[in-house]
């Protein structure tokens, strides 16, 4: 009897608290009754639901519409085809499938510069083994070459050069001397440089003078020679940008008369001088340099001069180690025997600082400053010849402008005469004449070293003590090419290899 009453009992009991505890899991655990949320579609799987998605079933996340019709752009067939992305439609992009969203196009062909071909990197002649083609070489590849009788004429001969960079476009160009007159060269793609023109001689009965020499400033050319008359021709290299058929006979723009020959030109272009150094002995500064105002490049000013004879010079505006010249315009002449330092701050009345000379002068021909204007690198002409040492080149220290002194000299691996040499960084480039041209690293001078690192031999028949090979070098493109004027061998286009 016990035991019936009790079982019914149990069994009730049982159901209510598994009811129970039910209703209690139920209040713990939301999922298990709670009401589920609507279902949120999203077709392309990119984060934005059907429902609010502009293009629903293309990836579109960030829900571009340039058009603002509401459709997205991934879905609007009324859309512009743009296949660069860069916001300009295929039909007005100069260069559909590269972007160049500012549509640069520098020479005016409808063409955009990212579109235009690359210039070739592709060396001419790699340096290899030793040799570049027939030249021998050291480090330097040919990427170009155009002989003298391209340049000028059969019978041409080469002498100075020099470099410009159009600012507009980045383009580079090689301004070259010969016997006949000035050649202009696009060396963009220095694997294919082309003859855009020729400016004939100045002097028109003496046209087979051996020294002609330009320099820059504001994007014009300045040209002296030592032919008789020529004065100087004044020549707007903006004008290289659109020759029709080159190569063009050009003529100057402007032609200064105020002296006749003049062994070269100095241009200090921060001041907008130009400095005229080996005119006639027999004129008003005897040699000396001439002081020509050219900021205004087609009405040149004479402003005076400096009495005696001059070769070559570099002129600066000074902010190297002597404080007592800070901002003064210095004028660093190479005399035949001897360097001068003068101020030409003051043109009506230019100022020596100090003079300084050296042992087994032969000919003080030419240099150029350290970058931290702390030494001046000089060359002499005539001591290989006169004194038969190798390539000499004579460093003087010129931390105080008052008292400059000698350094050291460097010599160099062969016999051949240094013309022309100038500095870029750590490396000074000398145009060696027979021995081509020679790289010497600087950047132990102060220690009294020196050593060459590379060379581009442009007169491969002999490294002789002879007047012959490379006259001058510019190695100041931002491409890292190299333009070398040969008297033999004509414009040589060189780089150093990776």
């Amino acid at each position: 009897m016990k035991n019936s009453i009790l079982r019914p009992f149990t069994i009730k009991t049982c159901a209510c608290l598994f009811v129970l505890a039910t209703v209690m899991l139920s209040c713990n655990n939301e999922s298990v009754d709670a009401a589920a949320p609507p279902a949120v579609t999203d077709s392309d799987n990119d984060g934005i639901p059907d429902g609010e998605d502009n293009c629903p079933n293309v990836a579109n996340p960030n829900q571009e519409d340039q058009n603002n019709d509401g459709l997205g752009d991934a879905c609007d067939t009324n859309m512009p085809v743009d296949t660069d992305n860069d916001g300009v439609p295929d039909a007005e992009d100069n260069c559909p499938n590269v972007a160049n969203p500012n549509q640069e196009d520098d020479n005016n062909d409808g063409i955009g510069n990212a579109c235009e071909d690359a210039p070739n990197t592709n060396p001419l002649f790699p340096c290899e083994n030793g040799m570049a083609g027939p030249y021998p070489c050291n480090g330097y590849d040919l990427m170009g070459h155009i002989p003298n009788s391209v340049l000028g004429n059969p019978s041409s001969e080469g002498n100075d050069s020099w470099g410009w960079t159009d600012s507009a476009t980045g383009n580079e160009y090689a301004l070259v001397g010969t016997t006949q007159g000035t050649a202009f060269v696009d060396i963009t793609d220095p694997v294919n440089p082309l003859l855009l023109g020729r400016l004939a001689s100045a002097s028109p009965g003496d046209r087979g003078n051996v020294w002609r020499d330009v320099k820059v400033y504001n994007n014009h050319a300045f040209i002296v020679s030592e032919a008789n008359g020529h004065g100087m021709q004044v020549f707007d290299l903006t004008r290289l940008r659109n020759v029709a058929n080159p190569p063009a006979t050009f003529a100057p723009d402007a032609h200064y008369r105020g002296f006749g020959s003049a062994h070269n030109i100095v241009i200090n272009e921060d001041s907008g001088y130009a400095y005229i150094v080996g005119t006639s002995r027999s004129g008003t500064y005897a040699g000396g340099p001439l002081f020509l105002n050219i900021q205004n490049p087609l009405n040149p000013v004479n402003e005076g001069g400096f009495f005696g004879y001059s070769h070559d010079a570099q002129v600066l505006n000074y902010n190297g180690p002597d404080a007592d010249y800070a901002g003064q315009e210095i004028l660093i002449g190479s005399n035949e025997n001897e360097v001068v330092i003068v101020n030409v701050t003051n043109k009506a009345n230019p100022q020596i600082i100090s003079r300084i000379a050296y042992d087994n002068i032969g000919y003080t021909h030419q240099g150029w400053f350290t970058e931290d204007l702390a030494f001046f690198i000089l060359g002499d002409e005539l001591d290989e010849q006169n004194f038969g040492s190798n390539t000499r080149t004579i460093v003087f220290n010129f931390t105080d402008l008052d008292n400059p002194s000698y350094h050291m000299d460097y010599s160099g691996p062969t016999a051949a005469i240094d013309h022309n040499g100038y500095v870029k960084g750590n490396t000074f480039y000398i145009a060696n004449y027979a021995a081509g041209l020679r790289m010497v690293d600087i950047s132990n001078i102060a220690a009294g070293s020196m050593w060459e690192t590379g060379y581009f031999d442009t007169y491969p028949p002999s490294n002789n003590t002879t007047f012959r090979g490379a006259w001058n070098v510019y190695p100041y493109f931002e491409s890292g090419n190299i333009i070398i004027s040969d008297i033999n061998g004509g414009l040589f286009i060189v780089k150093k290899q990776n």
